[in-house]
């Protein structure tokens, strides 16, 4: 009777299983492919789902795409991703987000990390996003560029000149300079745009702006300089120049100090976003999340190289120092 039992349960379990049918979640990063920060963040990501019960080769295929910050290329991996039909996309960036937001109108997508996700037109309603788009955004407010410059300050006080690197054609970011804009005189000191779209422009206007004499930088968040930040850690330490930066991982490359919160525990929240949304949810039911948790790091060896004595006091303050 119980090898009867369980002659009948087999294939009773084995149809069940055919008929659970595989759901299909579309990622695409603003990075490229071998950006290590961006795999640490995929890979988060496909962790928590699995904790969640979406297993790949069961009930899931991921599909990742690494169009970093090539706006046609974005595009065309993006055809590429909706001829398979997924279920969910998965946006990383404005630049990224913003193409996805114009060439998808039903599939739900949500984004992960992406600047004022309402005055870049993502959605009109952080409580209740509209549309088929809602996610995981840096931060909920431009003041955050105000303590940036006065970290800044604090680390570098010899700066007069602030060249602040920001992609123009991004709202969040221009919000963010004229914060900063505003409280500069009150710092004694010079706030300039060094407006990039790529590498090139990254070269020119660093090189430029390293002309002159006491100036320090602020580089915004955005996939251009996400995925340059090798470039711009590198002409930073060339030309002596303290630069403050959005995320630790410039720091980890060998940058001075960062301001900002974990990507990857974004990730790690947006497979919650993900796990909902397959199991019936729509967008408008998941309010837009921000960080409440910052990180502050330091690189002693990279002030050190520039000839910056951090103070202990500030140094105290770092959830992590590098030396």
């Amino acid at each position: 009777m119980l090898l009867g039992s369980a002659a009948v349960a087999w294939p009773l379990a084995a149809r069940a299983q055919q008929r659970e049918r595989t759901r299909r979640i579309g990622i695409l990063m603003g990075y490229p492919e071998s950006d290590a920060a961006a795999q640490a963040q995929v890979s988060a990501l496909r962790q928590e789902l699995r904790k969640l019960g979406w297993e790949e080769e069961r009930n899931i295929r991921i599909d990742v795409r690494f169009p970093a910050a090539d706006a046609d290329k974005i595009r065309a991996v993006l055809v590429e991703l909706m001829s398979l039909s997924p279920d969910v996309l998965v946006s990383n960036t404005n630049l990224v987000t913003a193409v996805v937001q114009a060439e998808v109108r039903a599939t739900p997508i949500i984004f992960i990390f992406v600047g004022d996700p309402i005055g870049s037109g993502f959605v009109s309603n952080d409580a209740r996003p509209d549309g088929n788009l809602t996610g995981f955004a840096n931060w909920d407010s431009p003041a955050m560029s105000g303590k940036w410059l006065e970290l800044l300050k604090e680390v570098a006080p010899q700066v007069e000149r602030v060249g602040f690197m920001i992609h123009p054609e991004t709202p969040a970011l221009i919000k963010y300079f004229k914060s900063a804009e505003a409280l500069a005189p009150a710092l004694k000191v010079k706030l300039v745009a060094l407006d990039v779209r790529d590498a090139a422009e990254i070269e020119r206007r660093l090189t430029a702006f390293a002309a002159e004499p006491n100036g320090g930088i602020v580089v915004g968040p955005h996939a251009v300089t996400l995925t340059n930040r090798h470039l711009i850690v590198a002409m930073a330490a060339r030309f002596r120049l303290p630069a403050l930066y959005p995320l630790g991982f410039y720091v980890k490359a060998g940058g001075l100090i960062s301001s900002g919160f974990d990507p990857v525990s974004q990730f790690q929240q947006g497979a919650g976003y993900v796990d909902r949304i397959l199991r019936g949810a729509k967008p408008l039911d998941l309010p837009v999340q921000y960080p409440t948790k910052f990180q502050f790091v330091i690189n002693l060896t990279a002030a050190k190289a520039i000839g910056l004595d951090p103070p202990p006091a500030l140094i105290s303050l770092a959830d992590e120092v590098i030396e």
